[in-house]
């Protein structure tokens, strides 16, 4: 007798990594919990973006505008680029997505550093490309010579993540200005900007300006990190006219929703005071770090508003103490821990189960 038949899904994706969302923290008797594991920023939302949402959820019955016209005509006025320069997609991941969907053939290559941000390799084997991971330094920088040399003619796309998620590392603009010299014009080179706002190295890479320079460059970023809309899923590419365009064409129609686009919109109106915000929580980066590194606590240089921690072999047993104690981290077995940065309570709160971590090992 032979086998039943059922529906074949592929075995790409049947060997797919899982996207692996930060945890919440556990509830434990007497301490408030704290999600440090994902990059939120845990300042909530402006009043004036918060009015602007409920107005806008008055017409949920109604498709959102499938262009985002309003919210592309704002990011071209900051930017001061033409509005034709610009995608919208869900979130930046959403839109990175698109990028790869718009620009990778099956079995062409896309390029990024590992480790570095998750997605990258999902949503190239989504596409039917090859993934090329090109290890981190030891001091979690990307290897941009490695992958200078490592691009072959089927390479279609390589990612930047800077700050790089999870060591928070950046590309300085020296660095990037060599690496470009050596790529392809025809390979598009997405500098990956979802946290860019807390960068304060000067002299790390310009992304926009970096993208005027070079026809084959593009940057991606998000409103989920800095502007507190990580519920809401907008995100945007820049970069040539008639890649921008492609991009566009890949998107989920009406997948970016009228909220999202009327919260983005007002927050791009508000920037001033979301940026205002945006220093408090790299001060509270700056302090955590000073008092982390007083423990002795090795930690990469973070422009995120993350940390990063290699823990190696005592990744999981940190994170485990850590959730015992109401915080959640985000523990990349093995590796390390990143911790983001959260209130102020979940910071000394942190610090003082680092501290007590290493007084009993």
């Amino acid at each position: 007798m032979s086998e039943p038949l059922f529906p074949r899904v592929r075995k790409s994706i049947e060997a797919l990594p899982t996207y692996k969302a930060g945890k919440k923290a556990q509830a434990v008797d007497g301490l408030s919990p704290y999600k440090l594991s994902s990059n939120e920023i845990a300042l909530e939302p402006l009043p004036s973006v918060l009015a602007v949402i409920a107005q806008a959820a008055q017409d949920i019955n109604r498709y959102p505008d499938p262009f985002a016209t309003e919210l592309l005509e704002a990011l071209a006025q900051k930017l001061d680029v033409s509005v034709d320069k610009i995608a919208i997609g869900t979130g930046s991941v959403g839109v990175c997505q698109q990028i790869v969907q718009a620009m990778v053939d099956a079995g062409d290559e896309v390029m990024f550093a590992w480790r570095s941000f998750e997605a990258y390799p999902i949503i190239s084997s989504i596409a039917g490309a090859v993934s090329v991971q090109i290890p981190l330094r030891d001091d979690g920088s990307h290897h941009l010579e490695a992958m200078a040399a490592a691009v072959t003619p089927r390479t279609r796309v390589i990612f930047l993540c800077t700050p790089n998620n999870p060591t928070g590392n950046v590309i300085s603009q020296l660095q990037f200005d060599a690496f470009i010299t050596q790529i392809p014009a025809d390979v598009l080179v997405v500098i990956d900007e979802a946290y860019v706002e807390f960068n304060r190295d000067e002299d790390a890479v310009d992304g926009l300006a970096s993208m005027l320079a070079h026809p084959n460059v593009g940057i991606l970023r998000t409103f989920s990190k800095a502007y507190g809309l990580a519920a809401l899923r907008v995100g945007y590419f820049v970069g040539p006219q008639h890649v921008a365009q492609a991009v566009m064409k890949t998107a989920v129609p009406f997948g970016v929703s009228s909220i999202a686009q009327a919260a983005a919109v007002e927050s791009l109106r508000n920037e001033s005071e979301l940026l205002a915000r945006v220093e408090v929580v790299t001060q509270e980066r700056k302090q955590c770090e000073e008092q982390l590194r007083e423990l002795g606590v090795e930690l990469h240089p973070s422009q995120a508003n993350f940390m990063w921690w290699a823990l190696g072999d005592r990744t999981d047993e940190f994170a485990n103490v850590c959730m015992r104690n109401a915080i959640a981290v985000r523990a990349f077995s093995g590796e390390g821990v990143r911790i983001s940065i959260g209130e102020p309570e979940a910071m000394q709160r942190l610090v003082q189960i680092v501290r007590e971590f290493l007084a009993e090992s």
